[in-house]
């Protein structure tokens, strides 16, 4: 609407809409179908006027606001040889976080401007500002998986692993992000985890990270250990006490890692070794969540399906009652996955 004007009805319409409504032949008002006079008068409603003049200037400026700054001048910011100022880039970086963010379009249009290998040089600053935000530039752009891929083979790994192993803890837990999402893609998990200090970095994060370091660092184990050498990794670089210690604190994620390394004999082996467990399994099947018992009563079950030793403990323990308990819950997998269990302790004390 542009031009409001004012029906003896006393609505109002656009003048060129109510103008050929009226030209149409039409004597009544479109809304409360009163009679018109023959000729009806349009009175301007210069209220309305006003408000949508300034809100068409108002919007203007918004857009205006909106197309700055160009994102070739953003991208040549990275990219020139002349030495910008740190605020310069770092202003550059995060607008183009704000494009790439949400459009797949730009992401590739950055990936071909041959921004990355700048950006990578970044990752390696050592203004913690500086590299969160290339980090979180690269975050974006493994948004797609052609990405994925390509980054790897730009040389993404080792700075996104430096940054893991020297950065700050933001930059730390970014980095872990980072190393997740480059991981979705499979062909990325067997490189991710052969590479130098990747895994052992990641564990070493797990150790000594605070909550959200911790949380990433884990998330990023249990992507990559679905691929079966990084499981022997982890395990080697001593993941499964650590592990253990965060489930009985609570964290989901870390007995979905456990779940997985109890695939392997080296971590079973290791989770064996470990006196309490056992005990922090079952806490989980009687207090955790429905992920969490989930994977817990799948962890038990491999266990006891490897050990007699492991399995007389967990019957003394009487997690036999709690999964026939478990085995009629509405929750299919659980009840599956207590099912299982419940045959394989039977199988056990029939060997016995």
């Amino acid at each position: 609407m542009t031009d409001p004007v004012i029906l003896s009805s006393g609505h109002t319409f656009d003048r060129s809409s109510i103008q050929r409504w009226l030209d149409s032949g039409n004597r009544t008002c479109p809304i409360t179908k009163q009679l018109l006079p023959q000729n009806p008068s349009l009175i301007p409603n210069h209220a309305l006027r006003s408000l949508i003049s300034n809100f068409s200037s108002s919007s203007s400026q918004s857009k205006s606001l909106l197309q700055e700054p160009d994102p070739q001048t953003l991208i040549s910011n990275l990219t020139c040889r002349s030495s910008a100022p740190l605020h310069s880039k770092i202003y550059s970086l995060d607008q183009l976080n704000r494009l790439c963010k949400s459009n797949p379009f730009f992401r590739q249009r950055l990936t071909e401007s041959g921004a990355v290998s700048t950006v990578l040089n970044y990752v390696g600053s050592e203004d913690s500002r500086l590299q969160e935000s290339a980090l979180l530039l690269l975050l974006n752009l493994s948004l797609d998986d052609d990405n994925k891929v390509g980054l790897v083979a730009e040389g993404a790994i080792g700075r996104v692993i430096s940054a893991l192993r020297f950065g700050k803890p933001n930059c730390k837990a970014y980095a872990a992000t980072m190393l997740t999402s480059l991981a979705m893609v499979e062909v990325n998990k067997g490189t991710i985890g052969a590479y130098p200090f990747a895994i052992d970095t990641l564990v070493s994060l797990l150790r000594e990270g605070k909550g959200r370091e911790r949380k990433e660092a884990a998330t990023a184990l249990y992507v990559l250990c679905s691929f079966p050498d990084n499981k022997k990794r982890a395990v080697e670089c001593g993941a499964v006490p650590i592990l253990i210690e965060m489930v009985n604190t609570g964290m989901e994620r870390a007995i979905e890692v456990l779940g997985l390394l109890a695939k392997c004999k080296e971590g079973r082996e290791e989770m064996g070794n470990i006196d309490e467990c056992v005990r922090v399994l079952i806490q989980v099947l009687k207090e955790g969540s429905s992920r969490s018992i989930i994977c817990a009563l799948a962890v038990l079950n491999s266990l006891c399906s490897h050990s007699e030793e492991i399995s007389l403990e967990v019957r003394g323990e009487g997690v036999l009652e709690i999964c026939l308990g478990l085995s009629e819950d509405d929750n299919d997998k659980i009840s599956r996955n207590a099912t299982n269990l419940v045959q394989t302790l039977s199988r056990c004390f029939s060997r016995a």
